[in-house]
């Protein structure tokens, strides 16, 4: 109940008992049997308005779908990147889909490009006219 334990609320009883006087207690304490329950009574109210106006019952809405923590940009990246793509072509699938199959399959088999080193303090190539 609020983050107060049981010692923490006696010691308020006790505090609230001296300050208010035990002749005007309860009163005070009516006062707030009938806050809450007008309180409750508002929270029910919207809740029948909600249902008659939306429609739907709250209880019947799934939460999890609404939850702001699932649309996070770097876990639908992460998720993209380690998507399997490599998935097999039906025979009866359209021309563009199997040339672009095939495409990326030759690709794969494709050997590895030699790459030239310059010699040790030479100087890379430089060109004037690059922008």
């Amino acid at each position: 109940m609020l983050g107060i334990n049981g010692p923490e609320f006696i010691l308020l009883l006790i505090i609230g008992l001296l300050v208010i006087g035990p002749s005007r207690l309860p009163e005070y304490t009516q006062k707030l049997a009938n806050i809450v329950k007008e309180v409750r009574r508002m929270a029910s109210g919207a809740r029948e308005q909600i249902k008659e106006e939306v429609g739907i019952d709250i209880d019947d809405v799934d939460w999890k779908k609404y939850d702001p923590r699932q649309y996070d940009p770097r876990r639908i990246i992460k998720e993209a990147l380690l998507d399997d793509d490599t998935k097999p072509v039906s025979a009866g699938a359209p021309a563009a889909v199997a040339t672009v199959a095939a495409a990326t399959a030759a690709a794969e088999r494709r050997p590895a490009r030699a790459v030239e080193r310059l010699p040790a303090g030479e100087p890379a190539p430089f060109d004037s006219e690059a922008t």
